[in-house]
């Protein structure tokens, strides 16, 4: 006769339920998730003839790409230890503070943890389309993100996040407008659409700052600032003003396009900037009707790049209308269409650049002995 084998009844320690978490190791830190301190509040507690093990499994960002999978492996690796008979798991995240790459900022951002450029070699590539969506992907994890529009020359972020109305002003501060979970500066909520700014690199930087620092952010999580398109004073004179956690390169896949956004590339690094990954936007355009993908601007480029440059590859944005659309009606994919599969694209992408903030900010998490 065949006998369904229990599990034997015994006291379990706090130390036994570490000693099985530590099992777990996050693919990103390569470490074990008991040494990143990401156990929080251990309880165990009489349930049902053996012991119910309640805890907090904190994440290094709410938009971690292996959240599931690590609520299940929890539970399974906490489950196996004799003697439990429940187990409960709250999942939270607490994204960690970045360390600026310069002590020369000019500019000083105490509640943002981690300011992020955006940036490219050229324009006409959709740096600044790639920035609205990544910021509003964020933000739908549960993130606390701002966008900050510092592309002074052609200010895109209010048509593209749908918000027109000017800025308001309190105990000499700036209050920054808000749309689909974002909160948003930009010199276009200051000047006319449709006059021009004329300015020197200097002049750019000065009122980058007073748009930075003289705004009422609050706690922000992730800052993204869309900087202006090139290598030239502009793009230069705000990156050693910003106290960053790192950049994000957009190019497009044919070769004019990756070759500038390599010089970009190298730009940052001889300024020390972590450069945290290359998207490739306008990929492909798969067709509607037959589902056919056409490589219009080439493709493959962008991962091309990142593998001889070292660099990770956060991954594909497609030519698509409706894209488009949504950038000219001012409603972002992740927020309006999430789930959808170029919202997914988006999110996608949002998810790779959080890993690699957390995977740098990991570098000042220290051992966590238990």
């Amino acid at each position: 006769m065949l006998f369904k084998r229990e599990k034997t009844e015994s006291t379990v320690t706090k130390e036994a339920v570490m000693d099985a978490l530590r099992q777990i190791i996050d693919p990103d830190l390569h470490r074990d998730i008991v040494s990143l301190g990401m156990i929080k509040q251990l309880e165990i507690a009489p349930k049902n003839g053996g012991s119910q093990v309640s805890f907090t499994f904190e994440l290094t960002t709410p938009a971690c790409p292996v959240r599931d999978q690590f609520k299940s492996k929890a539970e399974e690796v906490v489950n196996a230890i004799p003697g439990v008979s429940r187990v409960n798991v709250n999942m939270s995240a607490n994204v960690r503070q970045s360390a600026p790459t310069s002590s020369k900022a000019q500019i000083e951002l105490p509640n943002v943890k981690n300011v992020i450029a955006v940036a490219s070699g050229k324009g006409g590539v959709g740096k600044s389309t790639v920035a609205a969506n990544l910021a509003v992907a964020l933000a739908q994890t549960g993130a606390k993100v701002g966008l900050m529009d510092a592309d002074v020359y052609g200010p895109s972020v209010p048509v593209l996040m749908g918000v027109h109305e000017g800025i308001q002003a309190e105990d000499k501060q700036l209050i920054p407008n808000e749309a689909h979970g974002v909160k948003m500066m930009s010199l276009g909520f200051l000047t006319d659409g449709g006059r021009p700014v004329i300015w020197r690199g200097p002049m750019v930087g000065q009122a980058v700052k007073q748009m930075l620092q003289d705004v009422r952010w609050g706690e922000l999580d992730y800052l993204l600032v869309d900087l202006p398109p090139g290598t030239g004073d502009a793009p230069l004179t705000l990156i050693q003003s910003l106290p960053l956690a790192g950049v994000v390169i957009v190019t497009t896949p044919q070769d004019v396009a990756l070759g500038i956004a390599t010089k970009a590339l190298s730009m940052f690094r001889s300024l020390r900037v972590p450069v945290l990954g290359i998207v490739e936007n306008m990929s492909y355009f798969q067709c509607p009707e037959c589902g056919h993908q056409s490589h219009i601007f080439s493709h493959g480029g962008g991962q091309t790049a990142s593998s001889t440059m070292k660099v990770p590859f956060l991954g594909e944005v497609p030519l698509d209308e409706a894209i488009r659309i949504s950038g000219d009606e001012g409603k972002p994919l992740p927020s309006t269409e999430p789930g959808s599969p170029l919202a997914q694209a988006f999110e996608q992408v949002a998810k790779k650049l959080a890993a690699q903030v957390s995977i740098r900010n990991s570098r000042a998490i220290p051992l966590v002995v238990k």
